[in-house]
């Protein structure tokens, strides 16, 4: 199946939205998606550092998949960053980390379709702004930015999960 570009992928879901013309560039699109078996596919990635001692709670199962396949989505679960720093380090680190999960699931920064932000603090808005931008290519993702009441697990300070095609 021929990649196609975040621009391109959007257009389409823009036809659908429409009306009669979505709904006849729906069927070929589920066509080949059944033909291609299109199915949930985990992908495994073993986050870096020291696996967690066996004592630990960190070390049961989680219970959710970090990143799935289905059809040409990559649907990537909330990164944070889980160590002490600024907000500033804490997106970089985040976006490198999702920047080397899709590059594993066959995708790229400039095909994010979607991203969702959670920050513990909505003061930090425009300084985690200021190490996002220019990170998703020449089209930046469609984005939603919430404050996390209570706080993100892991005492992270924003935390991102993403929709990407490949």
């Amino acid at each position: 199946m021929e990649k196609q570009s975040r621009r391109k992928v959007l257009k389409n879901v823009a036809a659908m939205a429409v009306g009669t013309a979505g709904a006849a560039a729906l069927v070929p699109q589920a066509e080949a998606q059944k033909a291609q078996g299109a199915k949930k596919k985990p992908i495994p990635w073993t986050p870096p550092g020291p696996a967690p001692a066996a004592t630990t709670p960190a070390a049961a199962p989680l219970p959710f998949t970090g990143i799935i396949t289905f059809g040409n989505l990559v649907f990537l679960s909330g990164v944070g960053a889980h160590f002490k720093g600024t907000i500033e380090e804490h997106t970089k680190h985040v976006l490198d980390e999702i920047e080397d999960k899709l590059k594993a699931a066959g995708s790229s920064m400039d095909k994010v379709l979607k991203v969702n932000v959670y920050l513990s603090d909505l003061a930090n808005y425009s300084r985690m702004n200021a190490v996002y931008a220019g990170r998703w290519g020449s089209v930046p993702p469609v984005r939603t930015t919430i404050a996390a009441a209570g706080g993100i697990p892991g005492d992270s300070l924003v935390e991102i999960d993403c929709i990407a095609s490949i």
